[in-house]
């Protein structure tokens, strides 16, 4: 199906009209699957933690949407990254991770994969000489986002698998280190990582694939067979699989991704072109506008710029509390990509795991605040965020 444009594939890749013509994937709740004999199975499913029906659309799905051979779906966005980091990584590696990590993915691999052995440098992935330095001969995965989250930094995705590639193959047998994207900001329809050299993509299906803020879910996706043959054994063996009832949800709301997508993209230009004319923003960060460092590099592997805004007011942090307490049209909210607009402050929400030195090692100031910025009407959500600014900070 890969022939067909985007929209034509979120509706219909991963699923064929059943028996009876049901043109919705059917929901298949069953735990366990019969025997003809202790040695033959009525059909090809055994139990629902290994596959089963409903789960199979999903990884089908987000497979031909990332443009992948191989789609995993998983019981959540960290579930799918701490299977890729089981799989890829044992005692004695080195990862180079992305500077501006979701804080989970950070601490995932500070304060528990460092406790068996791991090594990790974070590395700003958008200076490509930052990463050559990071990367060490027992270097085994680079992970990075991008746009990351919160800053929105964009970096070059084949640039950095070139560099890994290189510099990682140079004192190795390898041919250097497993490359990983999390594409959770962008979205399959917005970025592809799979066609520009990754080995393997991580996204949380909880937000923009889904859309409606009504289920947890990730994935990974890869070309790799063995990659994919190794996170299945994690994915198995540790449990980490959607239900099927979850797996309904992603398929159903993936069906309108385009298009909310566009109208994503739409808003959320708008609003950062207004704030960046505030006088009480010192600052927006969002790859469509021309000033933004990345800018070029996002506008060359991106469709568009994405439905994600962050800026640094100049407040204090509790002035900064105060104007998200005023929105009425942003809730005040974590996650993101959603029909609705959400609002939040990194420092003491989000990434309040992290510590004082992690927040200004990454770049996160107390008065940064990030909108996941929705579907409503332009016109209201930049009145919105106006007049809580106004009430405020006048």
């Amino acid at each position: 199906m890969d022939d067909r444009e985007f929209e034509t594939r979120q509706i219909h890749a991963g699923y064929e009209p059943n028996e009876h013509g049901a043109l919705v994937p059917p929901i298949s709740p069953s735990v366990t699957f019969g025997y003809e004999s202790p040695t033959e199975m009525v059909g090809e499913y055994r139990y629902a933690r290994m596959s089963e029906p409903t789960r199979e659309v999903v990884d089908g799905l987000i497979a031909d949407l990332e443009g992948g051979a191989h789609g995993r779906a998983f019981a959540s966005g960290m579930a799918a990254i701490n299977a890729l980091y089981t799989a890829v990584l044992s005692a004695g590696d080195h990862v180079v991770a992305g500077q501006n990590l979701y804080a989970e993915s950070h601490t995932l691999l500070t304060r528990v994969f460092s406790t068996f052995g791991v090594d990790v440098t974070f590395a700003d992935t958008t200076d490509l000489d930052a990463v050559a330095d990071a990367i060490r001969p027992e270097t085994a995965l680079v992970y990075f986002e991008t746009p990351t989250n919160p800053l929105l930094s964009v970096s070059d995705i084949a640039g950095v698998v070139e560099v890994a590639a290189v510099e990682g193959g140079e004192d190795a047998e390898t041919d250097g280190p497993v490359v990983a994207v999390d594409n959770t900001f962008a979205s399959p329809y917005l970025q592809r990582p799979l066609a520009l050299g990754v080995d393997v993509v991580v996204e949380s299906l909880t937000k923009y694939v889904s859309g409606h803020s009504d289920v947890v879910a990730g994935a990974t996706v890869t070309n790799d067979p063995d990659l994919d043959e190794a996170l299945a054994f994690v994915q198995y063996n540790q449990g980490a699989t959607p239900s099927p009832f979850d797996c309904f949800l992603v398929a159903r709301g993936a069906k309108t991704l385009a298009p909310r997508m566009r109208t994503h993209c739409e808003n959320a230009r708008a609003i950062a072109e207004r704030l960046d004319e505030h006088p009480a923003v010192e600052c927006v960060y969002y790859p469509g506008l021309d000033s933004h460092p990345n800018h070029d590099v996002a506008a060359e592997q991106m469709r568009d710029f994405g439905g994600m805004v962050s800026l640094e007011l100049d407040a204090t942090l509790e002035e900064t509390s105060a104007v998200l307490s005023e929105t009425e049209v942003f809730a005040l909210a974590e996650s993101l990509g959603g029909v609705e607009s959400l609002i939040e402050q990194p420092a003491p929400m989000t990434h309040q795991d992290l510590t004082a030195d992690e927040l200004a090692a990454a770049g996160l100031s107390e008065s940064l605040v990030r909108l996941s910025v929705g579907t409503e009407h332009v016109d209201d959500l930049i009145a919105d965020l106006e007049s809580a600014i106004e009430t405020v900070l006048g």
